[in-house]
């Protein structure tokens, strides 16, 4: 049986959404690395056109673009027909598109534009192509890559919309990789989740250089090879800030929150806030569940 990352080979066809920059477009990158086609999509038509010319001295085989909305399903019915010309199936789906938005609980369009975005951008993704992956018992390797984010683990207060979001998709990318393994062994389903990331997204869009304690892209798409290569679902990145033992431990005493019976989002509650503390600086968690 073939690898994860096995799908990283030449002249398969990958296609990744929010390409124009940031985690989309280092994946891109590394995709291109390894001689694979190249589909980019993303809203932002100027933003495609300098990803593709950056991708111009790689070893890409081929870059198409297609500038669309993700929350539309119109455009990926378009995209669908344009992809499969030829008989063209993909090899490799990487459903990255997001935005960020913060609204009150009264802005109904603050919920629907994170969701229309962040949640339905990736479903529309799966419905569209769900076929290209499904029955894929040859010997080529395919693999789906989902864009999730900490806060939709962790739920931190702040934008219930966005983590709500990012909550959904991690459900629906778990079920996912369930149902896959079933009726596709040789398609891998993997959740991405960046930790602290240097992106369009850092600081609302405001930040023109990197914070010492974030990740460049390019180190979250390596990351995310790394882990396929692991055979693992969940790519859960560190940062220069926080490291994988912290997340762990952080993930832990959320969960905790039910099992314990605890007030939701006791990490931020002035009551819970010193037993949060000395709970998770005393967790000793080994490799497996058990330990």
């Amino acid at each position: 049986m073939p690898t994860p990352t096995s799908v990283f080979r030449p002249n398969a066809l990958a296609l990744i959404t929010g390409a124009a920059s940031g985690v989309g477009l280092a994946v891109a990158k590394l995709c291109a690395s390894h001689s694979m086609n190249l589909i980019l999509v993303d809203n932002n038509s100027a933003g495609l056109d300098e990803a593709k010319s950056s991708l111009t001295s790689t070893k890409a085989k081929g870059v198409e673009t297609h500038a669309m909305d993700v929350a539309s399903l119109e455009d990926w019915g378009k995209l669908k027909s344009d992809v499969e010309k030829g008989g063209r199936k993909l090899d490799f789906l990487h459903l990255n598109a997001g935005i960020g938005l913060k609204g009150e609980w009264t802005d109904s369009q603050y919920f629907q534009k994170i969701m229309d975005v962040n949640l339905f951008g990736v479903i529309n993704g799966v419905n569209t192509f769900f076929p290209h992956f499904e029955g894929n018992t040859s010997g080529s390797q395919k693999s789906i890559i989902v864009t999730g984010s900490k806060q939709g683990i962790t739920n931190p207060p702040g934008n219930a919309a966005y983590n709500a979001s990012k909550s959904a998709v991690k459900t629906l990318t778990e079920h996912l990789s369930f149902d896959l393994s079933k009726s596709s062994p040789n398609t891998s389903v993997h959740l991405l989740v960046p930790g602290w990331t240097f992106t369009g997204l850092t600081n609302g869009g405001n930040a023109k250089e990197k914070p010492a304690g974030a990740w460049a892209p390019e180190q979250v798409a390596d990351y995310l090879f790394q882990k396929m290569g692991e055979g693992k679902f969940y790519a859960i990145c560190p940062d220069n800030d926080v490291q994988w033992e912290e997340d762990r431990k952080r993930m832990m005493w959320t969960m905790g929150d039910i099992v314990y019976e605890r007030q939701p989002q006791s990490r931020w509650r002035e009551e819970y806030k010193e037993e949060a503390a000395r709970t998770m600086g005393g967790m000793r968690l080994g490799s497996k569940q058990a330990e």
